[in-house]
């Protein structure tokens, strides 16, 4: 069996954002040589996310709208944690409700998705550098 490891990073201009990086873990996909496996992919950042579903800028309309509503960053006092002076405990639940990593079978040296699924980077406390951790075992 064979492992790889790549971390991917990233610092958006804005404080949230939904970015497809399945373009970049078919990249390493290729890098790793690896046939049959699997590849985890998850975010090493308390206010980031990593999920799967659809390419769609409605959905991801909706998705920063729901999460907003779910979780709104103002007023910043409604956050006891927000009181260690961030300002960012909206992100925290965010990332809670998205998720920390999805793990995708690999098949024949390809990502093996249902229709229109890709992979997705969700940033909720942005305008820093942050990574993501790809990993891949498999033969």
């Amino acid at each position: 069996m064979k492992s790889y490891r790549k971390e991917l990073w990233f610092n958006t201009q804005t404080r949230v954002a939904l970015i497809n990086i399945t373009p970049q873990v078919d990249d390493c996909l290729r890098e790793s040589g690896i046939q049959e496996g699997f590849v985890l992919v998850n975010a090493m950042h308390i206010t980031a996310s990593v999920f799967i579903n659809d390419d769609e800028s409605g959905l991801h309309s909706d998705y920063k709208r729901w999460l907003e509503e779910l979780a709104p960053h103002e007023p910043i006092s409604h956050y006891q944690h927000n009181r260690t002076g961030e300002d960012n405990g909206d992100a925290h639940l965010k990332r809670q409700i998205m998720g920390r990593e999805v793990v995708v079978a690999i098949t024949d040296g390809r990502l093996d998705f249902g229709p229109w699924e890709q992979i997705f980077y969700g940033e909720f406390d942005g305008r820093r550098r942050k990574r993501v951790l790809v990993k891949i075992i498999g033969d």
